[in-house]
């Protein structure tokens, strides 16, 4: 990337980012973590016991992507089903302590998806599971759209779809989403899950990491620029998506358009964490398209932004200042 495009993406960030409004519909999670140590086997059964000594509640899934585009300044609208349970306060809760409005949230009759890890220094030890899987209703479906077609007169102009097949992101769901969207001339961009990607036929682009991309193909590919640009233009000719923006691990990312590919390499770094990475590229990818930021530079901000969050421990978001401390790094290695 050159010096005077790091520069305006800086100045972006810094002075711009402030003016995006973009929409983020999706599967919203609650993750908490238990953190401990574990000096001894339980007396009750051959498990170790894990002394707590502190308890951190997170926005996961869509609600981490909406948390990631509220930390950079700009204007989020987050969609999506919460239960009435006490997760769900947890979850709203936190929204607010965030700056995020909840009011555009669903309340269901089912569990706020939730996610417990209880981690004895730094090994995960287990997961708790807690969601219903259980489609959108007609009438859920049917707020949705009045909320995004609100939000899009009042000036939205990307759309994400952040999918973790919890139950918000249904065929007909996306496909009413982004049929609105290409009427509107509002830009969607779609974080996948599983392999029927036919509900996101239209979109413009689509942010699968390397595992994601292989599950869709009809043979398995390896981890290589011309291997991925190979399975990115059967995807767009297959699923009629206009853009693939693929994560590929240590390998960085790749865009690829019709007329286009561009190979963006990782910042060499630790790696601790890779959970979460996803919603901070798509975060900022589709932040910077809203603020008029050319694919390539919009892809190149984003690897910054994945930099930061791998190195931290659990879901996380990067702030302001990381990120234009990560662009200032770029400009002064140029």
């Amino acid at each position: 990337m050159d010096l005077e495009t790091k520069k305006n993406l800086y100045n972006f960030v810094e002075n711009r980012a402030g003016e995006c409004k973009i929409l983020v519909v999706g599967d919203v999670m609650l993750d908490q973590y238990y953190y401990g140590s574990v000096t001894r086997i339980s007396p009750e059964a051959p498990v170790p016991i894990n002394r707590v000594d502190k308890v951190k509640r997170a926005l996961g899934g869509a609600a981490n992507v909406a948390h990631n585009i509220s930390l950079l300044g700009a204007n989020v609208s987050l969609i999506g089903f919460v239960g009435k349970d006490h997760h769900g306060v947890d979850l709203r809760r936190k929204l607010l302590e965030r700056g995020i409005d909840p009011t555009n949230l669903i309340k269901t009759e089912n569990a706020t998806t939730t996610k417990i890890r209880v981690i004895g220094g730094h090994q995960q030890m287990l997961r708790l599971d807690f969601e219903d899987v259980i489609p959108a209703d007609e009438s859920q479906t049917q707020r949705i759209f009045e909320i995004v077609d609100q939000k899009i007169l009042d000036g939205a102009n990307v759309l994400i779809i952040s999918d973790y097949g919890k139950g918000v992101c249904t065929p007909q769901v996306c496909q009413r989403l982004i049929n609105l969207c290409r009427d509107k001339n509002v830009q969607v961009v779609v974080d996948p899950k599983g392999t029927r990607w036919e509900k996101y036929s239209g979109a413009s682009f689509i942010t699968p990491n390397f595992n994601e991309l292989n599950a869709v193909l009809e043979f398995p590919i390896e981890n290589t620029g011309s291997e991925i640009e190979s399975a990115a233009r059967f995807v767009m000719d297959h699923f009629k998506i206009e853009s693939v923006l693929a994560t590929r691990s240590a390998q960085g990312m790749s865009l690829i358009s019709r007329d286009s590919v561009m190979h963006i390499p990782t910042k060499a770094q630790d790696v601790y964490d890779v959970s979460g990475a996803g919603d901070t590229v798509i975060a900022v990818f589709s932040l910077a398209l809203a603020g008029k930021i050319d694919p390539i530079a919009a892809a190149y901000l984003s690897n910054l932004a994945a930099s930061v969050v791998v190195a931290k421990v659990g879901t996380y978001a990067v702030s302001r200042e990381e990120l234009l401390n990560r662009i200032h790094e770029s400009i002064g290695n140029s």
